[in-house]
């Protein structure tokens, strides 16, 4: 099941967040400095990719694991459609998040430029200034920690991306209770067509709105 603060943890998405790998031989501004080239080269690769779907699984900070199917179109727009018996759908228009409860016919709103979601959903990645927290260059795994405090708050992204193709393969939300959730995908598709109808969000329909970091309570 996924709840207010749920959103906001997914993306408003189980593995620890990265750490920055210490590289011998470079001062702080020089880790700085390549840790931000390898990841814009990854982002710029990533911000070309303008629609995928396929499907996912989701792990909760308590263990809890759910699944579905996403729609992805930069910029901005997002839809999961999780399985039964789950009556939750997450849609984002370009301007708004919310989570759509169709069992109780109920909307929470957020703003999505106040939720760490809008960093993968630009039409470009901006990596510039202090938004890389991290870099983590593995094998198998390229990992991004990615923050904007003047609009998230505490709350923090990780990318991961395959080293070799780019290809984005999951993300951890960590919201401002430092709870932890992480949405892995597959059987990505990109560059398909997308029906708009997806991220088209009702606002004649009675919604809450919800602010990212506040303290609302869980359904």
């Amino acid at each position: 099941m996924i709840t207010r603060r749920g959103l906001i943890r997914l993306g408003i998405g189980a593995v620890g967040m990265a750490a920055l790998t210490a590289m011998p031989g470079l001062d702080l501004v020089g880790r700085a400095a390549a840790a931000s080239d390898t990841a814009q080269k990854i982002a710029n690769h990533f911000s070309k990719v303008a629609t995928m779907q396929g499907e996912f699984v989701q792990f909760g900070p308590r263990g809890e694991q759910t699944g579905g199917k996403f729609f992805i179109q930069r910029p901005g727009k997002l839809r999961f459609n999780y399985e039964p018996p789950s009556g939750y759908r997450v849609i984002s228009d370009g301007k708004s998040v919310v989570i759509d409860n169709t069992k109780l016919n109920t909307m929470d709103l957020y703003p999505l430029s106040k939720t760490p979601l809008k960093l993968l959903l630009d039409e470009r990645i901006d990596l510039s200034g202090k938004r890389v927290k991290s870099v983590r260059e593995e094998d198998d795994l390229t990992t991004i920690e990615l923050a904007d405090r003047q609009f998230f708050g505490n709350s923090t992204i990780t990318l991961m991306f395959d080293p070799k193709s780019y290809e984005l393969r999951q993300w951890t939300i960590r919201d401002p209770q430092g709870k932890d959730t992480t949405v892995m995908i597959f059987n990505v598709q990109e560059g398909v067509k997308i029906d708009q109808a997806l991220f088209e969000v009702d606002y004649k329909r009675n919604y809450k709105l919800n602010k990212p970091g506040a303290n609302n309570n869980n359904r």
